[in-house]
């Protein structure tokens, strides 16, 4: 996100007689894993008085490394919510979401209902929180006790250790991605996925665009790996995440050599 266009859309949005409400920045993008700079961007939202929520469903709980904490920079000084997902990268089962905020009183104001068969006496005098009261429904899962026993199975180093390992073979992926000259690696790629696409000299973009999905097709159907795709700057690129509580360098190895394999076979078919 581009903090001055941010701020030209929320003046256009004033100038049309819209009231701005909320802005929403990511920590790590599904597609690539962008970082909206949030300081600059809370900075922007603190001067209208909008309420800035911080997307980090995946990077997120990279921070519990010192080294990665970067990622959130801006979160405690302009942040009015934050979430991120310990199903996608912290080893809990689908699904755990983690929510803050900086100040619930907005949150309880809009979505708290008290009929009379709610009404007790711990709520009335404030002993519990009601966490009813933070969503639209008024059940919610326990989802807390399985992300409890993953922090008391492997402690805060192994789950660091967890973070690091996937973190290092995506670096070691995209180091060999970068010295084949069949490949182009996407930069930056800060943490666990790698996005890059293939060369196929001489093609056209679309056409060299139907060919990389004609690669990725290929691997999938192989069995051995998945991979998905995405689009950036209107070109089709492959991506890789590395975060399988089980993946090793051998894997990471192998993964990539069939990916070279089927670049030369399906290259040499080409025209």
């Amino acid at each position: 996100m581009d903090p001055g266009h941010l701020r030209a859309l929320l003046d256009r949005d004033e100038a049309d007689g819209a009231v701005p409400a909320l802005v929403c920045a990511t920590v790590g993008t599904t597609s690539t894993t962008a970082v909206d700079p949030v300081p600059a961007i809370g900075a922007v939202c603190r001067e209208r008085g909008i309420w800035l929520h911080v997307d980090a469903a995946y990077a997120g709980v990279a921070a519990i490394c010192p080294e990665l904490r970067w990622l959130n920079e801006g979160v405690a000084e302009y942040a009015d919510s934050y979430s991120t997902n310990p199903h996608k990268w912290l080893l809990t089962n689908f699904d755990c979401t983690v929510l803050w905020t900086a100040d619930r009183a907005p949150l309880l104001d809009a979505l708290s209902v008290m009929p009379e068969f709610l009404r007790n006496p711990a709520t009335a005098t404030g002993s519990v929180v009601d966490y009813r009261d933070w969503q639209v429904p008024l059940g919610r899962r326990f989802r807390a006790l399985k992300l409890w026993s993953v922090i008391r199975w492997y402690g805060a180093e192994g789950l660091r250790a967890h973070i690091r390992k996937g973190v290092a073979l995506a670096q070691e992926l995209a180091s060999w991605i970068s010295a084949d000259p069949g490949f182009e690696v996407r930069e930056p790629h800060p943490l666990g996925l790698v996005c890059f696409r293939p060369v196929w000299p001489g093609l056209a973009a679309d056409e060299a665009d139907r060919v990389t999905m004609r690669l990725l097709e290929l691997l999938n159907a192989g069995g051995s790996m998945y991979m998905t795709h995405t689009r950036v700057g209107d070109r089709v690129v492959l991506r890789m995440a590395i975060g399988g509580v089980a993946t090793e360098r051998r894997h990471v190895e192998q993964a990539w050599e069939r990916i070279r394999w089927e670049h030369a076979a399906l290259s040499a078919t080409l025209p």
